[in-house]
């Protein structure tokens, strides 16, 4: 059936626009812990290493599940797993959001290092569950889209749907920075709790000696008129999580088929043929992914779009506050002003794969990865005024989403609809090796070098990243002549 009857298309934008926005709240629980973290480094001194290690363990986590996943969900409900998925990381973000009560009632103590050490402990095992959790929201969308988008299209329509990362984001980040900023608990009239705020930030942002002492007063004062609003930032967006994952169940569909629609046409692979048949489901998986280069090409680019993409994400607000000298409030709508302009250059660079590059989305890919490259250069190498800083850090964001987006689409194209998921899980777990990397790296390197060298070694990694994307300028727009080929050999040898 070409997709282009009433019924199809009301059954195929709204599973398209309903899916965005229960993906887009898997942010809401998911970059919350961004905003949160200076809070943290404020009332208890965790150290950018130590945020290191708990985004890189969390973020290998995520990869790996994605991956499992990825074959899972191949088999079962994709709706109800996604459902599952934001349901569990709703009940992992109200641990967090508890947290300091669960290290009290573990160690028997309100303050001092034990605590710390144990709140630390809580932090990265109930992050390290909600990663995992989070990796049941990408895979079923994975499999369901390419059922409801012909190959033709699937750029075009799936980079509006990728833009559920950045509203979700942006969602996150403007709530959390408003919770951040309006909530907690008036501690600036108690000195202990100044001096310890005080004693925290000296201690843990590198050249805290060259701000000016009205700046550090300023800073000091700011977290302790807020006291303790960190937890509502994991606390409310469990809730809303909640109430998204009721309308995922309520409001999806997982196939054509499951409203009396035909599949679309073109986009039999041939499977059906061999379908029952011994192996043949592994043996499809094998050819279409795991023996597939194009498979693992966009895989291998996807570490270094992720190191780039999630080191700004999950790092931004505490550089903008720590080297750039902006409040929280401030850091947090230059991040939401970049994930604003990578809605935008989403939908351009699916637009532009399917009307410029027709269909050919690793072509676009290189482009957009070469300008984030450069305009993230600019942003670190130039020094800037707070309002150039966040123009050039949106042009960034702008860029940097398209090649997000377009692997996923390109793995979904070259796997075909039968395999898709697969290969967005092989493709994202090396996006989070590479969020791993960057989370280690960007601890260590803030902490010993400096912010700016951070920035330096993302233009570094940019510019690999490109020339992994031009390896791949020859390839086909998608597999689905080379799964029918697959089929028919399948079939003669095992007659």
């Amino acid at each position: 059936m070409k997709p282009t009857t009433k019924s199809f298309k009301y059954w195929q934008w709204r599973t398209i626009i309903v899916s965005m926005v229960v993906y887009a709240i898997f942010y809401f629980v998911r970059k919350n812990f961004s905003i949160a973290m200076p809070g943290l480094t404020a009332e208890y001194g965790i150290s950018n290493i130590s945020f290191g290690k708990v985004i890189a363990i969390g973020s290998l986590i995520y990869g790996f599940s994605r991956f499992l996943n990825g074959f899972i969900v191949e088999k079962v409900s994709t709706k109800l797993f996604m459902a599952i998925g934001l349901f569990l990381c709703a009940a992992a973000n109200f641990c967090f959001g508890f947290g300091v009560e669960l290290s009290y009632w573990i160690t028997g103590v309100h303050e001092g290092p034990q605590v710390v050490n144990m709140l630390v402990l809580v932090m990265g095992v109930t992050i390290v569950l909600n990663q995992y959790f989070q990796g049941f929201g990408y895979p079923p969308c994975a499999r369901m889209l390419p059922q409801w988008i012909a190959p033709n299209e699937l750029a075009t329509k799936m980079s509006i749907w990728n833009t559920s990362h950045s509203f979700g984001s942006f969602g996150a980040v403007i709530i959390c920075g408003l919770i951040m900023t309006n909530m907690g608990a008036d501690m600036s009239g108690d000195s202990s709790i100044v001096a310890k705020i005080g004693a925290n930030l000296a201690a843990s942002i590198k050249g805290w000696d060259t701000f000016s002492e009205m700046e550090q007063t300023s800073r000091i004062m700011s977290y302790a008129s807020h006291y303790g609003a960190w937890r509502m930032c994991f606390i409310i967006p469990g809730i809303i999580a909640v109430g998204a994952a009721i309308l995922c169940v309520l409001a999806l569909k997982d196939t054509p088929q499951s409203v009396g629609l035909p599949e679309i046409e073109g986009t039999s692979t041939g499977k059906e043929a061999i379908n029952g048949k011994k192996g043949a489901h592994k043996a499809f998986l094998r050819e279409m992914v795991f023996r597939n280069k194009w498979v693992w090409i966009l895989s291998i680019a996807n570490v270094f779009v992720y190191v780039l993409r999630m080191g700004v994400l999950d790092w931004g607000p505490k550089f903008l506050t720590e080297d750039r000298g902006m409040n929280i409030q401030g850091a947090a709508w230059s991040v939401a002003i970049f994930e604003a302009s990578a809605i935008v250059g989403t939908i351009f660079a699916g637009w532009a794969s399917d009307h410029i590059f027709k269909g050919l989305s690793h072509r676009m890919g290189m482009f957009c990865m070469l300008g984030a490259t450069i305009f993230l250069a600019i942003f670190a190498l130039v020094p800037l005024p707070t309002v150039p800083s966040t123009i050039f850090l949106a042009l960034a964001g702008f860029f940097i989403y398209g090649p997000q987006a377009l692997i996923g689409i390109g793995a979904a194209n070259q796997a075909t609809k039968e395999a898709s998921a697969t290969a967005n899980g092989l493709a994202g777990i090396c996006g989070y090796v590479g969020s791993a990397l960057s989370a280690l790296g960007v601890g260590f390197i803030a902490d010993n070098f400096g912010w700016n060298s951070v920035f330096i070694a993302f233009v570094a990694v940019g510019f690999i990243g490109v020339l992994i994307f031009a390896s791949m300028w020859g390839a086909p727009r998608d597999g689905y002549e080379r799964s029918r080929k697959f089929t028919e050999k399948f079939l003669k040898e095992n007659e």
